[in-house]
């Protein structure tokens, strides 16, 4: 994959796998200081049914990292 522009990593084990020593304490620190793993690595929970319960807890997700995401993804495509 030579024009590789950005990896997602999904998920605590992903996150922790490649981010090592930086990954973050808590999914929830991970997710709020994903600036710091740009412009490489762009972090997300996992879409499991059991992480409906931090999306409702967590509403600046859906407000500030998702549009990031969507305005990274269509800045490759």
């Amino acid at each position: 994959m030579p024009n590789l522009q950005m990896i997602i990593l999904i998920g605590m084990y992903a996150q922790n796998y490649y981010l090592k020593d930086t990954a973050k304490r808590t999914l929830t620190e991970t997710e709020d200081n994903y600036p710091e793993n740009l412009p490489k690595y762009f972090v997300m929970p996992h879409p499991s049914p059991r992480n409906r319960f931090w999306l409702t807890k967590n509403p600046w997700f859906e407000r500030n990292v998702i549009p990031e995401l969507q305005k990274r993804v269509l800045v490759i495509i």
